[in-house]
């Protein structure tokens, strides 16, 4: 399968469509980002359930920026709506598999819990945070 082009045009209707979304910020100027799109390429090709997607950070800045990526390439997971990786980096091609593979292993429902567990206003079992005790 070939990647997806994001813009800020499309990129919201292509993750609320799709369940599993990798997403590749890079730069034609970039070589990193050059080196490391055919693994990306191949990598699209051995999973055609996931939608590969790429955003050109150049074209893009405001979607860039939204995303506060400050170094490039960058690689963001994004399952259910939920961003659940996002680490910047050219990847060799046996670790993208791996990563991609614990991302599947994911149970969304305990990464939902866990998010809204950190969320301000979740209940704090102490009362009080986790300050020192005042005398």
């Amino acid at each position: 399968m070939a990647t997806v082009e994001l813009t800020k045009e499309n990129f919201d209707r292509t993750v609320s469509e799709n369940p599993f979304v990798l997403i590749d910020f890079w730069a034609g100027w970039c070589r990193p980002c050059l080196q490391f799109a055919p693994v990306y390429e191949r990598a699209s090709e051995a999973h055609p359930d996931l939608v590969f997607a790429k955003v050109d950070t150049e074209a893009q800045q405001e979607l860039a920026g939204a995303f506060q990526i400050t170094s490039i390439p960058t690689l963001m997971i994004v399952r259910d709506q939920v961003a659940i990786f996002a680490q910047p980096g050219a990847l060799p091609e046996a670790a993208l598999t791996d990563l991609i593979g614990q991302a599947r292993a994911l149970d969304m429902d305990e990464v939902r819990a866990k998010i809204a567990a950190s969320q301000p206003g979740a209940q704090d079992p102490g009362g009080q945070g986790s300050g020192t005790p005042e005398a």
